[in-house]
Formats: C-alpha cells, sequence, structure tokens
C-alpha cells in the first residue's frame, strides 16, 4: 500500500526499520525477528540502503523477500551520493516490477576517503534531486525523506535546515521520517518551525530504544549523533550492568512512545538493529499488539 495512503487514515502509522545483515547466521536471526514483529500489523517496515549502495544487492534481496513472503507494506531506503540516474531508474524499474510502491530518498553519506567529494557524472548532489528524478520517472510510487529534530550534522543553520527539507517537499515528497532523538520536546519544536515554513506533509517520529552504554557512546559518534538528556544519562550512568541499562532504555523509550501517540502524532517509526524484543516489549506496555499476537 502506498504510505500517502496509510498516513490519510486516522490511525497512526507504526513501522518497523531493519538492515540487510552481512552473515547468513544474521540473516536467519532477522528473519526469526521479521516473523515475531509481523503479528504486530506493522503499516510498514524499511529496509536500509549502506553507505555508497554497499548494500544494494542485500537490500533489494531483503526488500523483495518481506514483500512476497511476509507480505509487508516495504519503504526500501533509496540513497544517491554515488549513484546516476541510470542506477536508481534500474533499482526503482525492478521495485516498481515486483509491485513496491514506496521509497524513502536520502543523499547518503559521502564516502569517508574522499574529502571533497562530487557526485558523478549524471548523479545527484543533493536528496531534492533524487525526490524529483524519483517523482518524475516513477509518478505513482510515495515518497519519503529524512528530517532531522535535532539539528542536519552539516547544517548549523537552523533556518537553512528547514528551506533544504521545503525543498524536498516541494520537489514531491509525501511524508518526513525523522532520525532518533531522545527528548519529545525536539520533536515538537521540529513540527512546529515545518509548519512555520508552510511544510504540511506528515511527519513520522523515530524512535530507537537505548540497549548499552556502548551503543549510546556509538550513536553519539555517528555523522547525525544522538543528544541525550541529563535526566536519561543520569539513569545509565547510575545503573550496574547492560540489563540495567537496556531495562531504562525500554522505559524511557515506552514513556516517549505514550506521549507522542496522545499527542496524536502521525506515526511512529521504531529503529529495531534488527531485533524484535524492545520493539515487542513496548508494544505490549502499551496496549498496542493486536488481540493474541502478542
Amino acid at each position: 500500500m502506498l504510505m500517502k495512503r496509510i498516513l490519510s487514515g486516522e490511525a497512526p502509522s507504526l513501522s518497523f526499520e531493519f538492515f540487510p545483515p552481512k552473515t547468513d547466521n544474521g540473516w536467519q536471526k532477522l528473519l526469526e525477528n521479521i516473523q515475531q514483529l509481523a503479528p504486530l500489523n506493522p503499516s510498514s517496515v524499511s529496509v536500509t540502503y549502506g553507505a555508497g549502495g554497499s548494500t544494494r544487492e542485500k537490500t533489494n534481496d531483503l526488500v523483495l523477500r518481506i514483500h512476497r513472503e511476509i507480505g509487508l507494506t516495504v519503504v526500501p531506503h533509496q540513497t544517491c551520493v554515488a549513484a546516476t540516474h541510470a542506477d536508481v531508474r534500474a533499482i526503482l524499474a525492478n521495485y516498481a516490477e515486483a509491485g513496491v510502491e514506496n521509497v524513502l530518498a536520502l543523499r547518503g553519506d559521502p564516502p569517508q576517503d574522499q574529502e571533497n567529494w562530487h557526485p558523478p557524472l549524471e548523479g545527484f548532489s543533493h536528496a531534492a534531486d533524487l525526490v524529483s528524478f524519483v517523482r518524475r520517472e516513477f509518478p505513482h510510487m510515495s515518497i519519503g525523506v529524512a528530517g532531522f529534530p535535532e539539528g542536519h550534522p552539516e547544517t548549523p543553520n537552523r533556518l537553512l535546515e528547514i528551506e533544504y527539507l521545503q525543498r524536498k517537499v516541494d520537489a514531491g515528497a509525501d511524508y518526513i521520517v525523522t532520525q532518533l532523538f531522545f527528548d519529545n520536546r525536539d520533536f515538537y519544536d521540529f513540527c512546529e518551525r515545518c509548519e512555520l515554513a508552510g511544510i504540511r506533509v506528515p511527519i513520522i517520529a523515530g524512535i530507537m530504544p537505548v540497549q548499552t552504554r556502548k551503543g549510546m557512546e556509538r550513536m553519539a559518534e555517528l555523522a547525525a549523533g544522538a543528544r541525550y538528556p541529563a535526566a536519561l544519562l543520569r539513569q545509565v550512568l547510575a545503573a550496574d550492568d547492560d540489563e540495567s541499562v537496556r531495562r531504562i532504555g525500554i522505559d524511557w523509550a515506552t514513556a516517549q512512545v505514550d506521549d507522542l501517540l496522545k499527542n496524536r502524532v502521525k506515526g511512529v517509526h521504531f529503529y529495531t538493529l534488527n531485533s524484535a524484543d524492545a520493539t515487542l516489549e513496548i508494544f505490549q506496555r502499551l496496549g498496542l499488539c493486536p488481540a493474541l499476537s502478542c
């Protein structure tokens, strides 16, 4: 189903994100976790695309398996940082032929070994260029784009940040899904700034529970970073072990989702890290499970 149709309904969209594993064992575990989450009837699931297209074939395989074998609405990520028009046309034509109707259009991270990155010939400089291309070449597809409640790492000017987002919407994006955040006030402020700029498309909130201290450190080091509220940090620093950290992370994320749903957010997107446990527990606590599903 088209994401724009899903998001036009009254009920909030609840979606999950997965990434292609690197090993056969990882694939088996991921498919088991997807089977555990499928009974929750997610509005959609998304599949990431590695930096520079490094997981192109694996992303394609996972998208089609979920679509054909599990029957869920799937949203493949498509980056353009190392892609040409022909590359993207071929990938999306393959999806369209299989009946996949959605795409999340992203620029992606430039190669780390290229200080002065330039797009390839017949390539794309910005995500807005990719959105425009997809809208023109595949007008039937529903297109999502990324938003950054805590600010885009490459655009410290918060006015320009929203202007660039507006360009993606003007180019044809149907909805926005945000990067993860840990303070709902950042999300609500982001939504208000979008509204002031005239951005009217639905905005889906991205949530990922803290699992371990090392995981927190990795998230803070990523290009997009992560801002941890002092209240969350205080609890994690006082925890005795990773199981305690995991409990704190699920408690925090559950409270975030509860507050978002009470404030009638259009959707919540769960960054699952290919594991079902935390998402299942949040659904159970908030009474979001369909009858007999968990």
